[in-house]
């Protein structure tokens, strides 16, 4: 794909009030994405390209073509690959979205950067250490642009708990604190793939939905957590397994069940230090009941302190010592104006998680469109996944070692 292509009817425009930002026709193309598995998250990133209007995704990639072509169908892709040779080779191809299982993100994402192609990567972006600073390094040698899928910086009330650090308004960050819980993993009887450390990973929960914790809080603090203290837990130690396949979010056993041993961690608590000498904490928990994608954070500073929840995403809680406490909601005529364009409607009209999601890739495209990495891209890159393996892998160390690591960056 040239720098900038051509031949574009389409322009796309972030609005909020005062100001518009547009991408004009010389500088936009109609771009051929190509997205490789089809499982929870493929279709959401096919809905999420589709809201942007510059995006046609153009090809389907599954595990077996018969499979890969039932699902075109259903998301009305024009075409369908059974491998991801095929799909790379697809005609004027700008760019692919790997949305597999784990332990296949880092090979795909070598293939993805050795055809040459613009990739944006379901996280985490690999499942080692080693295979992070791999796939940095050929990102950087490609020269294309690349991205993770770190979804909750680019909630509007996260963009604006992020504005008002900038802007001095919290005053010294002394403390970050936090959870990320669910319940989907809560029964015996619940079990996915990811249970299985060969197909998930070391790390289940920490990596999973810690990983999302970890770079939420970096970008909104600006800091960078240095050193953990972890204390993980597994509270089924064996999970019926259904001979028919993965099976959660249901308590029936059958005579087929299988016992499958569980060696990655339902639970943890994790101690943070930051580059700035903040301190911090958060657990993560697929196993509380009643919680269902429970991101929360909270951040202390000298001057008022902020916290957000996102299964309440429209508001921020912005606390003070001397006057009552407030509640913003993400109105963008009362957001701080660097930030309302992640909002993309009057207050009162919720936006949520499809929003977020949609915010992310217009941020990525932006930059496929300009042909070329931002100096300070605000979607996550492959250097900020790659950092995020590395804190997940020093909180394993840490957990077995029942002592502080250093993240290795």
């Amino acid at each position: 794909m040239p720098a900038k292509a051509a031949n574009l009817s389409v322009v796309i425009s972030f609005r909020y009030p005062g100001a518009r930002l547009t991408i004009s026709p010389r500088e936009a193309a109609m771009i051929n994405v190509g997205i490789v598995g089809s499982g929870f998250i493929g279709p959401a990133h096919i809905e999420a390209l589709r809201r942007l209007g510059s995006v046609q995704v153009v090809a389907l990639c599954d595990s077996s073509l018969s499979q890969a072509q039932e699902k075109a169908r259903q998301l009305n892709v024009p075409h369908a690959y059974g491998n991801v040779e095929a799909l790379l080779a697809h005609p004027d191809l700008h760019v692919v979205h790997n949305c597999t299982p784990n332990h296949l993100h880092a090979e795909m994402n070598r293939q993805i950067l050795r055809a040459g192609k613009h990739v944006f990567s379901e996280k985490p972006l690999c499942m080692t250490p080693e295979e992070a600073r791999e796939l940095v390094a050929l990102a950087e040698q490609a020269g294309v642009v690349h991205g993770v899928s770190f979804v909750y910086r680019q909630f509007a009330m996260v963009r604006q708990a992020a504005s008002m650090r900038r802007e001095g308004s919290l005053g010294r960050l002394f403390a970050t604190h936090g959870s990320y819980l669910q319940d989907w993993m809560l029964l015996e009887t619940d079990y996915n793939w990811r249970v299985d450390a060969a197909l998930g990973g070391a790390s289940r929960a920490v990596a999973d939905i810690g990983s999302h914790w970890c770079d939420t809080v970096q970008f909104v603090t600006g800091r960078r957590i240095t050193d953990v203290m972890a204390d993980l837990a597994i509270v089924w130690p064996t999970r019926k397994a259904s001979a028919a396949g993965n099976r959660t979010f249901t308590d029936d056993r059958s005579a087929n069940d299988e016992d499958k041993p569980v060696t990655t961690e339902d639970f943890g608590s994790v101690l943070v230090r930051f580059d700035d000498g903040s301190k911090g904490s958060f657990n993560v928990s697929q196993v509380s009941a009643g919680r269902k994608n429970r991101l929360t954070f909270e951040i202390n500073g000298s001057e008022r302190s902020v916290a957000w929840d996102q299964e309440v995403p429209q508001q921020l809680w912005i606390g003070h010592r001397a006057q009552a406490n407030q509640t913003l909601s993400d109105d963008p005529n009362l957001m701080n104006r660097d930030v309302a364009e992640s909002a993309h409607f009057p207050g009162g009209h919720i936006e949520g998680w499809p929003d977020a999601f949609k915010n992310m890739m217009a941020q990525f495209y932006r930059a496929v469109m300009q042909g070329e990495m931002p100096a300070q891209p605000l979607f996550a890159t492959f250097h900020d996944g790659a950092n995020v393996m590395y804190i997940i892998d020093a909180i394993v160390k840490s957990h077995q070692q029942q002592r502080w690591v250093r993240v290795a960056y």
